[in-house]
């Protein structure tokens, strides 16, 4: 039976990941987000089981123990992970999963799933990451600082991904997203798999 394709999705903080992959899924309704879990305290107007499943420590500790993570990592001090669950029960519908996760993730989900395909989006600067991080008036200064020199290094990191998408302008990138995205679907194994003899 066919199953979904995998994508991940990573960026530096601010560089419009989420705003990106909000965007993909409202133009295809085959495409969804497996939602993460995390210790971390939702924001102003996350919701849980949407944006996240929003977990204590205590409990992701157990999850982790029970081997119930495809990928987790440690960000900024609290815990991320993608569930198998969110994985298996998607890709038995055939529809292609996003995961928005970063770079440790990214590469754990590709040693499991090697057929996955991993994109990074870049801000088209260092210096315009550092403006939208101050714009959206979400971090305190200190934190903005740590996200601008994490930042650097996982621009580096993306030499290991299989696509870069600049999201210097918004529905460029977009674009670029979905035409990796249809490409994927177009694979020959992919098309002779639904394909009526």
């Amino acid at each position: 039976m066919e199953t979904g394709n995998i994508f991940v999705i990573s960026a530096p903080s601010g560089a419009g990941k989420s705003s990106l992959v909000k965007a993909l899924c409202a133009k295809d309704n085959s495409v969804q987000v497996s939602i993460s879990h995390t210790t971390r305290a939702p924001r102003v107007g996350e919701i849980d089981g949407i944006n996240y499943h929003f977990t204590s420590h205590a409990t992701f500790s157990a999850m982790l123990q029970q081997c119930k993570f495809v990928e987790h990592a440690i960000v900024y001090d609290n815990f991320y992970g993608t569930h198998v669950d969110s994985i298996n029960n998607l890709r038995q519908k055939n529809v292609d999963i996003i995961l928005e996760i970063d770079i440790q993730g990214a590469m754990q989900v590709k040693k499991i799933f090697p057929e996955a395909v991993l994109i990074f989006v870049l801000p088209p600067s260092l210096i315009e990451l550092e403006r939208r991080l101050r714009t959206r008036d979400t971090d305190d200064n200190d934190t903005i600082i740590l996200r601008l020199s994490k930042a650097k290094e996982e621009v580096l990191s993306a030499k290991q991904f299989d696509y870069a998408v600049i999201n210097d302008n918004f529905n460029d990138a977009l674009e670029a997203i979905y035409s990796i995205i249809m490409v994927q679907r177009l694979k020959v194994p992919k098309v002779l798999s639904t394909y009526q003899f």
